[in-house]
């Protein structure tokens, strides 16, 4: 949670008119630390703004891994581990971060389907063709 800087400057007052860290804590329901953070801010930079976060990647740049793609669409995870110096697990995370596919299908896929249609299609009359063999024996 962020406070903002109105909040943080009456925090701040409230503790150089001269009462306690524990009792500005009381008063704020702000952690001692925080108050102690925002007092060394404020003598550091003068002003209690929040600070801008500076997220980077750690080792995988995203431009970087999509022109990789690009550039060799058939490379295995573990190759483009080795390309950027970090594991294959780190490589799927992010290609699933940046939503970067690599699906490959093969065009057999149909005919296998239909194969597998005609096989449960053969079982099922094979089946229905015991029972009913069975049924006539017990009558």
């Amino acid at each position: 949670m962020s406070y903002s800087r109105k909040y943080r400057e009456r925090t701040i007052e409230y503790r150089q008119a001269g009462h306690s860290l524990e009792a500005t804590h009381q008063v704020f329901k702000v952690s001692k630390s925080t108050i102690q953070k925002w007092e060394k801010q404020l003598k550091e930079t003068g002003n209690l703004e929040k600070k801008d976060l500076h997220r980077s990647f750690r080792k995988i740049d995203p431009e970087k891994l999509k022109a990789y793609v690009a550039a060799h669409p058939d490379a295995y995870q573990s190759e483009m581990a080795e390309a950027f110096g970090c594991s294959e697990s780190g490589i799927r995370d992010a290609l699933r971060r940046h939503k970067i596919t690599r699906k490959k299908r093969r065009s057999t896929i149909r005919s296998r389907t239909g194969k597998k249609q005609q096989h449960i299609r053969k079982r099922s009359k094979i089946y229905r063709w015991k029972r009913s063999l069975m049924w006539m024996k017990a009558v």
